[in-house]
Parts: structure tokens; sequence; C-alpha cells
């Protein structure tokens, strides 16, 4: 039996797109995310169906990473549909500022959109005929909003809130010491809520919503007493998402690929004071070992979607 209202369709996708979610509304719908560029095409198949012969009129983001924003341009180009985002990243968006985005940074993909509105932390909004309140949840998106239905216990956390963890710290890669702090407050926030069930950016929806909390809260302490393995954790998941959507690459180039990529240049440098295809080998290395990638004839392979 599910556990949503029969207005809501969610999506699960990989790791490379996020998930997305549908609301039906009458004869209309609205979407959150959109996943990432080069799976536009899949997105609006899995839209379409989801919609069963609604009109889509908005679609809404959490928060500014590529693998959310990355369809949006399409999106609208196949529905015409307004789009909203959170206030916060609205300028980076207006000026398509690449660096803000974490697109050139990370050397990540997304195609240029215009925004129709934005949604600031506070702000009330329906949703499949049910209201709800957007959260501000800053520390994995500094501006970045989940969205909470208090009537049905759902909440929307994007990449603040997974079944186990959060998203990457992409503030304190870049040297801002508030993102730790700011990602506390966050699941010290969150905490507080009375849920029921969490439809995360990435991952299936799941129950265990306190547990979940305190997995969260232990993976951040742990961040905290040591910087170099937030820094770790970080590299090894960035590098999947590389692998995933280049889905293999020759080992003898992974190297010279963190050396080309500024935060993988700058993190290995910053945090370990190692050369770039020094920590690139760590990382293979232990993602190997975990079997999140493979190697076949000396090439590195992403597994999974």
């Amino acid at each position: 039996m599910s556990p949503f209202p029969p207005q809501i369709r969610v999506i699960e996708r990989g790791w490379l797109s996020a998930n997305n979610i549908v609301f039906h509304e009458g004869a209309e719908a609205t979407l959150i995310d959109s996943g990432y560029l080069t799976h536009a095409d899949q997105t609006l198949a899995l839209v379409e169906r989801a919609l069963e012969g609604r009109k889509l009129v908005r679609l809404i983001n959490t928060h500014s990473h590529s693998d959310h924003i990355g369809g949006n341009a399409a999106v609208r180009r196949a529905h015409g549909c307004r789009i909203l985002v959170p206030a916060g990243m609205a300028p980076a968006v207006a000026d398509w500022d690449e660096d803000a985005l974490l697109l050139s940074t990370a050397h990540q993909q997304a195609e240029p959109f215009a925004f129709d509105a934005t949604i600031a932390p506070g702000d009330e909004l329906e949703m499949g005929g049910l209201v709800w309140q957007a959260l501000h949840v800053p520390g994995h998106d500094m501006h970045a909003l989940a969205y909470y239905c208090a009537a049905e216990r759902i909440l929307i956390p994007g990449d603040a809130l997974w079944r186990d963890g959060f998203g990457v710290m992409f503030a304190e890669l870049h040297g801002d010491k508030s993102g730790l702090p700011a990602q506390r407050r966050t699941l010290e926030m969150l905490r507080e809520l009375d849920v029921r069930v969490v439809i995360p950016g990435h991952g299936a929806p799941f129950t265990d919503y306190a547990d979940a909390v305190g997995r969260a809260l232990a993976r951040l302490a742990a961040f905290e007493q040591s910087p170099e393995r937030m820094a770790k954790s970080a590299m090894k998941a960035l590098f999947t998402f590389t692998l995933l959507e280049k889905r293999r690459m020759p080992r003898a180039d992974i190297g010279r690929h963190f050396g080309q990529v500024a935060i993988f240049r700058d993190v290995s440098r910053n945090f370990f004071d190692r050369e770039p295809a020094a920590v690139a080998a760590l990382v293979i290395d232990e993602l190997l070992k975990a079997g999140v990638l493979a190697e076949e004839d000396g090439d590195i392979v992403a597994r999974g979607n």
C-alpha cells in the first residue's frame, strides 16, 4: 500500500538524476525537480507517463545543483510550464553564473533556463491539493528549500536529508566554514518535525525518519571531527557522479582529470596537501574496493545508473 495520497507520483531515479515528484491537481499538475541534462529525454518520458493526461503547469526546484535543474529547459520546452526556484538561487540562475551553480567548478552540465517566480523560506504553496511549507535547509546547498506537508506528515528535503546521510558539503569544500554548522542547524530543525514519510532527492522514499536523522547527525559529527574524512567522502561522491555521466574513463587519464577539474584539484591540495593524481588513486582504490566502480581493460567503469 502506498504511503502517499493518490494524487502524488514519485519517480525514483538513480544518482545522476534526482528523483522527480508529480502532483495531480485536477486537469493540471506540478513537478518537483527535473534531473540531469543528459537524462532529459528519459525525464520527459517518465514525467509524461506520471501526468496521466494532465497538463504540467509548474516546475518547482528544491535547489540549484545540476542533477535537480538540468532538465528544466527541456521540461519547459515540452510543456510550457512556469518555473519556480528558491529565492536564494535566483541570482545565480538569472546571471547563469556557472561557478555559483557549481557547473564549471565540478565539470557538470545544465542548460540555461528562465524562471517565473521565486519561493522564499516560510512561504506556503499548494501542490496536489495539499498545503506545503517551504523550509530553509542550508548545508549541502546554502539556499536549498525543503517542502513539508504537516497535514499528511510528508517531507521533501531535496539533498538535505537522505535515508543514510545528506549531500556533499560544497561550501566547506570551497573554504566556507559555515557549511557544517548550517547542516547541523538544518538537521536539528528537521528532527523537530512530525514526519511520517520522506521523499528524498535520491533513493527510495522512507519512513524510518527519526533513525535517518540520527544517522545523518552521526555522519555530520564525524565530518566535524575530521575535515579530511568529509573531503574524501565528497571526492568519492563527485567522482562517482562523473563516472555515472561518462560511464567509463581510462584509469591512466583520471589523475589528469583530477588536476584539471577545479573542485578535485583544489580539495586535493587544500585538504590533503597532495597532488590531485595521488588523491585520484586513493579515491579510485576505495571505490573499487567498495564495489561502487569496476575496472575493465584498463578503464574505470561505473556501476548502476
